[in-house]
């Protein structure tokens, strides 16, 4: 299977030739633009539990997404049926629904041409990866565990996306994505595994299980801790869902421009040793080419050494701030904002063992669970740590404690003198919304404030 998307094209095309077409009839003399995304998923999940696959879930659909406008009002619907009967059934009652609306005073117009320079990261055998595959990867998570209790999923992803619009841009690629992600269990703890990468072949179960079984033994035997401030080692997952919660509450245009965002342009609000970017050109970076609405996806500095650089801008924002699209925009994004997709928190040059090394009294976390913010202006918000959570005392882990909440600003965490060490460990981790966002280290922050037990 290739990443041929010459069907996808010609399906957005003859969509937005029915824009035009339907739109006269519709609208008589007003302007009609239109914007039309095609896309095919195929995803194949294989989750296991207590040691066994449970369950194989397996799908491959088109769907056709349309935004148009009649002199500015706009309206959007979603498809997956997708003759051109149907798409002119549908396209008819989207015409109707915007001509009902107020004109949308940030609408952008249809998006204008402009080169797609990126490359596709597509990978044949992960798109034509069957059960067996997957479950081949289960086997090995599992046997690394040597008789702990496993629990998890490996999944494969595959996308293939044409986006046409009224203006004259086409643009088309294909993504894959894979992913192995599982606990081992002893009666009293689990430890966790996470690897994420563009080709199922990269993938190494055995040596996934074996880092989750590790966890699971070496936290089987736990005592509780009271809370308080500790220094942290946070892992790539803990450090990954920091960088979520900067990306959707923080540097979203939209957010900003609503006075939402904690973001000042300019300012040095984070450490120095901290260079975020959003980076689609990373060889490890999941994902297209070109956004939503068919711009040009381009590198992004948000955070130069500590200093708020940028914000990641769709079409609807740019026009707001007078900036230029970043490629930003996201299926929703009216609503939601511009997010960056492709984070990645630059590693540093120090190993785990040299980021625990340089702890008197604090915790190693592995991973933060059910986090939830509480204030976005100022990033505090709320979560408890899981599956592997450790005493660190005079530079070595000493013993396992039970998951603790936490009430901390990830802002005032990451502030300047705040960051006392970067890893090199630098990966694509698991953030609250998912796989394949987040490339970032463990980190080493000088002040971490838990507010209670995993009960409150």
């Amino acid at each position: 299977m290739q990443p041929d998307t010459t069907d996808l094209q010609q399906l957005a095309d003859d969509a937005v030739a029915l824009v035009a077409e339907r739109g006269r009839a519709v609208a008589g003399d007003a302007t009609v633009e239109g914007i039309v995304r095609a896309t095919r998923t195929r995803l194949g999940v294989t989750r296991f539990a207590n040691s066994f696959v449970h369950q194989h879930v397996g799908e491959d659909t088109t769907e056709v997404e349309l935004v148009v406008a009649v002199d500015g009002r706009t309206a959007s619907t979603s498809t997956t049926r997708t003759t051109a009967e149907e798409l002119g059934e549908l396209l008819d009652a989207a015409l109707a629904s915007a001509l009902e609306q107020p004109v949308d005073p940030h609408w952008p117009g249809a998006t204008p041409p402009a080169e797609v320079v990126g490359a596709s990261r597509f990978d044949a055998e992960t798109a034509e990866a069957d059960p067996t595959a997957r479950a081949e990867l289960v086997r090995a998570f599992v046997d690394a565990g040597a008789g702990l209790d496993a629990a998890g999923y490996v999944d494969t992803d595959a996308s293939w996306v044409a986006i046409a619009t009224t203006a004259g841009q086409r643009a088309a690629g294909a993504s894959t994505r894979a992913t192995v992600d599982g606990i081992h269990q002893t009666p009293t703890s689990a430890g966790s595994a996470h690897q994420t990468s563009t080709r199922l072949g990269d993938l190494d179960g055995a040596r996934a299980g074996t880092i989750a079984a590790g966890l699971a033994r070496d936290a089987a035997d736990f005592d509780d801790l009271d809370p308080g401030t500790f220094e942290v080692v946070l892992g790539p997952e803990a450090v990954a869902t920091l960088l979520t919660f900067f990306a959707v509450y923080g540097f979203n245009a939209k957010m900003h421009l609503e006075g939402a965002s904690f973001v000042e342009l300019g300012a040095q609000q984070l450490d120095p040793s901290l260079t975020i970017l959003d980076d689609p050109e990373d060889p490890r970076a999941v994902g297209l080419p070109f956004d939503a609405e068919g711009s040009p996806r381009r590198p992004l500095t948000l955070v130069d050494q500590g200093v708020s650089a940028a914000l990641a801008h769709d079409r609807r924002t740019a026009l707001r701030a007078g900036a230029t699209t970043t490629g930003a925009a996201i299926p929703g994004g009216e609503s939601i904002g511009a997010v960056p997709l492709n984070v990645r928190l630059l590693g540093g040059n120090r190993s785990r063992e040299e980021l625990i090394g340089g702890v008197e009294r604090g915790l190693l976390i592995t991973e933060l669970n059910y986090v939830r913010v509480l204030e976005p202006k100022t990033q505090q918000a709320t979560g408890l740590t899981r599956n592997g959570t450790f005493l660190i005392e005079d530079g070595a882990v000493t013993r396992a404690v039970g998951n603790l909440r936490f009430t901390e600003s990830f802002l005032e965490a990451l502030a300047p003198g705040r960051v006392r060490g970067v890893g090199a460990d630098d990966r694509l981790a698991d953030g609250e919304f998912g796989p394949g966002m987040v490339t970032c280290p463990s980190l080493h922050l000088a002040a971490f404030t838990f507010t209670g037990g995993a009960r409150g």
